[in-house]
């Protein structure tokens, strides 16, 4: 599927200022000895799928779950389409699939949807379900019992599950981790598709050839963003052949 020209990449149109869906400016949080954030700081535009990569423990879950309104920072600037992460969460403009799937294994996959709609309050579930479904390739599979289905169907059942609410920022915490190639791809397609429907896609992920999917990456280590750009940008600013090559050169001049 061809890459999507963001307005804000057009040579011909230098005037544009894009909108901020996600604005984080010095953002700090500490679990007891450890800085899990150390003052970090990004934008991610809207309509934009945005890459967090780094290692484990590098802070990545930790600004996801502070954006899902389920952590709160202790210092900092943190905006979701210009107002508080909960307030923002509160709204619907959020959804957030979590590492792990998270559905009750015992039910089918409609009852589990069913249940999350019921939650959300989201009036004609019906549609709703069967577009989220088939958006996941999966409509065939809303009878299933959960514990029945492979990791990668219940990996792409919890992304239905995120999708119900038609949510404008959407946080995908590694989300395909343990999925084989052929449905990373299909997990691809899905996420420039819905970019392409204007909703903003925040990706973490320690996977390299990952990258070059999103539109820009941010570098973190340490709880802070080493470096932002394309992929192609940070390989040429590092002076490096690949993208691995670059984020252990730029994470070793910041030490």
């Amino acid at each position: 599927m061809p890459r999507r020209s963001l307005p804000w990449r057009r040579a011909n149109i230098t005037h544009v200022s894009p909108a901020a869906a996600v604005e984080a400016t010095d953002v700090r949080k500490r679990f007891a000895h450890i800085e899990a954030l150390a003052g970090l700081s990004l934008s991610i535009y809207e309509g934009e799928i945005y890459g967090l990569l780094g290692p484990n423990g590098s802070g990545k879950t930790t600004f996801i779950r502070c954006l899902a309104g389920l952590v709160r920072p202790e210092a900092g600037r943190l905006a979701v389409f210009g107002v508080a992460p909960r307030v923002a969460v509160s709204a619907g403009r959020v959804g957030y699939m979590t590492q792990a799937p998270a559905l009750y294994a015992e039910l089918t996959v409609d009852e589990n949807l069913r249940f999350f709609a019921a939650l959300q309050g989201i009036p004609d579930v019906q549609r709703r379900i069967e577009e989220s479904l088939r958006t996941v390739g999966l409509l065939d599979r809303r009878r299933s019992v959960v514990a029945t289905l492979s990791g990668g169907m219940r990996t792409r059942i919890s992304l239905a599950s995120t999708l119900l609410h038609d949510p404008r920022l959407l946080l995908l915490d590694e989300p395909t981790v343990g999925v084989d190639p052929v449905m990373r791809r299909d997990f691809w397609a899905h996420f420039r598709g819905l970019a392409g429907k204007g909703v903003t896609i925040l990706v973490s992920s320690h996977v390299m050839d990952e990258a070059a999917r999103c539109d820009r990456l941010g570098l973190i280590r340490g709880g802070v963003v080493l470096a932002e750009g394309s992929a192609n940008e940070l390989v040429s600013r590092a002076g490096t052949k690949d993208l691995e090559s670059a984020f252990l050169a730029l994470a070793e001049a910041k030490a």
